[in-house]
């Protein structure tokens, strides 16, 4: 039970945490309320102007993607000076003078880029006194930006970082390199796009501003407040029902909020008093929260802006990245929903009682209605779409535009006729369950925008920026109209009062995110300054030295050296930051040293392994964030919750060391349908077994070695293939000159694996396992050419001859005049699932015993 003596926080205090960590803590009046207000709305009218297709359509305004990023670092620094005070001692409500000189400091120094753009760009590498001065201003500027916005953990290692570049020199042993002048250090860093306006900057412009905004006019629109009830009419009734509905909660919100303090802190008000309430300590209800609320950013189809970098960083699509992050991402929202369902079977809660008090059966009947029609509806509109562009050619998009109209037109009628939902003190106005078929058709029509979202991503492929400004587009015009069509079909005829109520709306939507978009902005420019000094000393082959020579070679320690690394680098720092910095530093020396330990991961693999663990560091004591912000609304103590929910997230944990050695878990190299089954299944049963050993509870309170077998049976379950390669090799050595018959003979899309003698960076020999995935090319050559490899036979050696810039191979570490020793094909052997057979065995076992312990404890407990 909760201990009377917490506080929770008020309402007042967690928008001023959530400020203090994702839009400044600043309330300004006056002029400089204004001004930051004009800023914020400008800042989105362009972000909105450069993803549309507009500037094209007419020529006119048109800003190719490096002016894009310097606009948009411009807007950043303007905000962040004006809103994020410079000490927690600083006052709150006004903006001193040094600031206004920061501001404008930084911002002369982002935007002499742009008027001087052209002449930049005609004296690559010999930049004037004038360019040294303005680079040193910039980046400046942009530490203590990252220091405020932030906080002092990315300014303090980007620090490091910079002086490591002139420091190199006078350094000893490995850390020592040759360094590199204040010139050179100005260009890379500021006057070209290899360093703080590089990728990652580019990420943040194109595609997670768009997105950002989003979600912005998303929760504006009553979708968040939706999605809590809509979760809390679901599942409710169940025992620890407002404790799953949070967890559901957090997932559907996950897509509105880059954020896992915001995410956190909007379910959190609502589900973390309500789980007290029905029994949850303190400690555990902030847990559950903040464990929710982090993994949000996991779930698709919409993922956190680290998805985006994934995508840009590995060199594939969007629409992969999320085929590779689903199974993961439900396997770990699964085992948290089995964890809440462990705490309250251990407390003996009860669901509460629902408001409607129709049958069961017509409600289960209504549900089931509810899904046909969803899924019919979906296959109108799938094949619908194909069969409009076949029929009206250029004009099938007006055509479904109209269509895309009427459904919303009509369910706004729909939901016209029902009450709207609470917003207010909901935990004080719910104290039974709502009905859930009443709840899910007042909000409806929030759904479009996702789907045409979805729709262009997955289905059209458009880019990330495009197909966000089309969701968007869609957003502003329901915020627009929904007010005035919900006021027309109720007869209130308030129209001009409704319209106004839009637009406030939408006014103060821009103005959010771009408020949310200062620090992700900072902290992508600020870690450019990490790749940048990777690229310029190569401290990355340092990284990989360190870590192979601290774990004597073995491939777990180094991933167990790597995942703690990844939660040092990742605490204090957005998701976003978090992942740049590790991905830079980590990614590629996990990608080297499995490769030279005869385990050729995928880079998407890798790069989601240091993307799962740089994103637990936000419950990780004794800095996680969002266990702060869930410990302020349930008034437990903030390091307790951490502890608690590190618990929670170990499930988290086990997974990105799983699919590095299995990588089905990713959708990869999945044979058939039935395997694909199997791997959904056996890996579910396998999480399962994970949480109850590591909770000591499957039916009833485990006994040690049911829980040390319910281990055993989820490692057999989740690499049923390990227990097959002690019997028999998965791969058998053919000649290295069949490599080109061997790439023609695979399936299009399937993996290429060979053995390669290659040259790190310091000089030394190395023989490594590479994987190539083959997509395009009726032949062999053809094949290797797309995956950015030509190979050449020189008398009885096969060596590469050339390595495209950018492709597969290069990310892999392969250059011309490597030489490969062999390739493997996989060895004709029986099938792995066999093994998973024994593992259920012994688990219906368990079950068995805990069924027999469970009887008389139900018995006596009734």
């Amino acid at each position: 039970m909760t201990d009377v003596n917490e506080k929770a926080a008020t309402r007042e205090e967690l928008e001023a945490m959530v400020a203090e960590a994702d839009t400044g803590g600043r309330k300004t009046t006056g002029f400089n309320k204004n001004f930051i207000f004009g800023v914020a709305l400008a800042w989105a009218l362009f972000q909105l102007w450069y993803a549309s297709p507009l500037p094209y359509l007419f020529n006119v305004g048109v800003v190719n993607d490096g002016q894009a990023r310097i606009v948009h670092l411009a807007f950043a620094f303007l905000l962040v000076f004006t809103t994020f005070p410079a000490f927690k001692a600083s006052s709150r409500a006004h903006i001193p003078i040094g600031d206004w000189i920061l501001a404008l400091l930084s911002v002369g120094a982002t935007l002499y880029l742009l008027v001087f753009y052209d002449a930049i760009a005609q004296r690559p590498g010999l930049p004037t006194t004038l360019d040294i001065v303005v680079a040193l201003i910039g980046i400046l500027s942009l530490l203590e930006a990252a220091r405020r916005a932030v906080g002092p953990a990315l300014a303090a290692i980007a620090s490091i970082m910079v002086l490591y570049i002139f420091a190199g020199p006078w350094l000893p042993g490995l850390l020592a390199h040759k360094g590199a002048s204040l010139s050179r250090v100005a260009s890379q860093m500021w006057l070209t796009s290899e360093g703080i306006f590089g990728v990652a900057l580019g990420v943040s412009t194109s595609v997670v501003y768009l997105f950002v905004l989003f979600g912005s006019l998303l929760e504006r629109a009553g979708a968040g407040n939706y999605f809590i009830q809509m979760a809390f009419a679901m599942l409710g009734t169940y025992r620890g029902g407002p404790a799953k509905a949070g967890v559901v909660a957090s997932g559907l919100t996950g897509m509105i909020s880059g954020s896992s303090i915001a995410n956190t802190v909007t379910t959190g008000t609502f589900t973390i008093p309500l789980m007290k309430r029905v029994g949850y300590s303190a400690v555990k209800a902030g847990a559950i929260e903040s464990a929710a609320g982090v993994n949000g950013q996991l779930m698709p189809p919409v993922m956190g802006a680290a998805a985006f970098l994934i995508a840009e960083y590995v060199g594939i699509t969007y629409s992969e990245v999320v085929k590779h992050a689903f199974l993961p991402a439900f396997l770990t929202y699964g085992a948290l929903f089995y964890i809440v369902d462990i705490e309250a079977a251990k407390l003996h809660m009860r669901g509460l009682p629902r408001a409607s008090t129709a049958p069961i059966h017509h409600s289960l009947l209504r549900a089931l209605m509810t899904i046909c029609g969803i899924i019919v509806l979906s296959g109108i509109v799938y094949y619908g779409i194909g069969w409009t562009k076949i029929v009206f050619g250029e004009a099938a998009t007006w055509v479904l535009s109209v269509l895309l109209i009427a459904a919303y037109v009509f369910l706004i009628r729909h939901k016209a006729k029902r009450a709207d939902l609470p917003v207010d003190d909901l935990t004080k106005a719910i104290v039974k369950v709502p009905d859930f078929y009443s709840t899910a058709n007042t909000g409806l029509h929030y759904l479009l925008p996702v789907v045409v979202l979805i729709w262009c991503l997955m289905v059209e492929e458009l880019s990330p920026g495009l197909s966000a400004f089309w969701g968007t587009a869609l957003l502003i015009f329901i915020m627009l109209t929904q007010r005035p069509l919900i006021a027309f079909f109720r007869n209130e005829h308030q129209y001009v009062a409704r319209l106004r109520d839009g637009v406030d709306d939408l006014i103060a939507s821009f103005q959010g995110a771009s408020r949310n978009m200062t620090s992700v902005g900072i902290a992508t420019a600020t870690a450019g300054i990490i790749v940048g000094t990777v690229s310029l000393t190569g401290i990355g082959l340092v990284m990989t030295e360190i870590v192979e020579a601290v774990s004597g070679g073995n491939l777990i320690i180094m991933l167990l050296l790597t995942a703690v690394i990844c939660l040092i680098l990742g605490m204090g720092m957005p998701t976003t930051a978090s992942y740049v910095v590790v991905a830079t530093l980590m990614a590629p020396v996990l990608v080297e040293l499995a490769a030279q330990n005869d385990l050729a991961v995928p880079l998407v693999a890798v790069h989601m392994f240091v993307f799962y663990f740089g994103l637990m560091a936000d419950v990780t004591p004794p800095v996680g964030l969002a266990a702060y912000a869930a410990a302020a609304i349930s008034g437990a103590d903030p390091v307790k919750t951490g502890v608690q929910a590190f618990r929670y997230e170990i499930r988290t944990a086990l997974l990105p060391f799983i699919f590095i050695f299995n990588t089905q878990l990713l959708l990869i190299d999945v044979g058939s349908w039935f395997e694909l089954a199997m791997v959904i299944v056996l890996s579910g049963i396998a999480m399962g077994c994970f949480v109850a050993a590591t909770q000591g509870w499957l039916l009833t309170r485990s006994r040690w070695y049911e829980s040390a077998l319910l281990l055993l049976v989820c490692f057999t379950l989740f690499r049923p293939g390990f227990w097959l390669d002690q019997i028999a090799e998965p791969f058998l050595a053919r000649p290295a000159s069949d490599m080109v018959k061997t790439a023609g003979e695979l399936p299009q899309g399937a993996t290429l694996r060979f053995r390669v003698k290659s040259q790190t960076r310091a000089g030394d020999e190395v023989e490594k396992v590479v994987r190539l995935t083959l997509r395009d090319g009726a032949t062999g050559v053809d094949r290797l050419r797309s995956a950015g490899l030509n190979v050449m036979s020189l008398g009885d050696r096969t060596q590469i001859g050339s390595v495209r810039f950018g492709s597969q191979a290069t990310k892999y570490g392969l250059a011309g005049g490597d030489e490969i020793t062999a390739v493997l094909v996989a060895a004709d052997r029986p099938n792995r699932y066999w093994f998973a057979l024994p593992g259920l065995a012994v688990l219906a076992g368990i079950v068995l015993l805990q069924r027999r312990r469970q009887q008389p404890q139900l018995a006596t407990a009734r």
